[in-house]
């Protein structure tokens, strides 16, 4: 999808060769390049091909760079200082390394997973009726309310019950949340979970959430699979859906991942795996 290990391995010195400085130089490239257009760099008697010009060139382009000589002129600057540094560690025998050569295959792999899954995205374009009805479902799924809750997260039933002795003794609910609950994100916040609707959660809280009243907290302990939790509720409102267009494009690409990992998933089944 991103091709962008050309682009990670032009910062292999530091960031001294990086395109952005090399661009920046104005001076430098007033010589258009132009005059050689259509020819393949040669340094050392190894070329540097047009297409590793044009790949960095469209990712460039891609990022708001303007097109033309001096994009050109500092792409093909940092590929001859790439490959110069390149021609120095074959010398020093590092295209031997083992490791070297096991990144090598790894970036290799990669991009070609990438561009393949690209390219099954194209040819297995999702039906605006398949995002339709998605939307619907999690449109039932979510319901007509959100809920802005909060809780007390402990280890033990004994402990919530405790808990809950000392709110019907008038003892502060953020306070104890920040002093005892095991959800230090929460708790750190008095216990607020902020709104949320009940699908949210686990199917515990959520039941146990929904039958509370304004203000109201759970007087027995909810047990799921992170503990017991004592649970208040702060408020409800209507739940305002965000209309189709807005999520249409994010539903299209969570459906599309969905479709490519079922034909990975596909893959690995009729495959050969050994040793493993």
């Amino acid at each position: 999808m991103k091709l962008k290990h050309t682009l990670i391995s032009l910062s292999l010195v530091g960031g001294l060769l990086a395109l952005t400085i090399v661009y920046a130089d104005q001076s430098k490239q007033a010589t258009s390049s132009t005059n050689n257009s259509g020819k393949e760099v040669i340094v050392n008697g190894t070329a540097i091909s047009n297409e590793k010009v044009d790949v960095i060139m469209r990712s460039q382009e891609a990022q708001g760079r303007p097109a033309g000589a001096q994009l050109e002129r500092a792409v093909k600057d940092n590929l001859i200082a790439l490959l110069l540094i390149s021609q120095e560690a074959e010398k020093e025998g590092l295209d031997k390394d083992p490791q070297v050569l096991a990144q090598i295959d790894l970036n290799k792999q990669e991009i070609l997973a990438n561009t393949f899954q690209n390219r099954f995205v194209k040819e297995h374009p999702i039906a605006d009726s398949v995002l339709k009805a998605e939307y619907d479902k999690m449109k039932t799924q979510a319901g007509s309310k959100e809920y802005s809750a909060e809780h007390i997260l402990v280890k033990t039933e004994a402990e919530a019950k405790q808990i809950i002795a000392d709110l019907k003794k008038g003892a502060n609910f953020e306070k104890l949340a920040k002093e005892k609950s095991l959800d230090t994100g929460s708790g750190a916040n008095g216990g607020k979970l902020g709104w949320a609707i009940p699908s949210t959660y686990v199917k515990g809280f959520a039941d146990a959430l929904v039958n509370l009243k304004k203000g109201q907290y759970t007087e027995t302990p909810v047990q799921t699979q992170f503990g017991y939790h004592v649970i208040r509720l702060l408020d409800v409102r209507p739940l305002k859906a965000p209309a189709f267009d807005e999520v249409k494009e994010r539903l299209r690409q969570n459906k599309e991942q969905e479709a490519f990992i079922k034909y990975v998933q596909d893959l690995r089944a009729k495959a050969k795996i050994e040793n493993y």
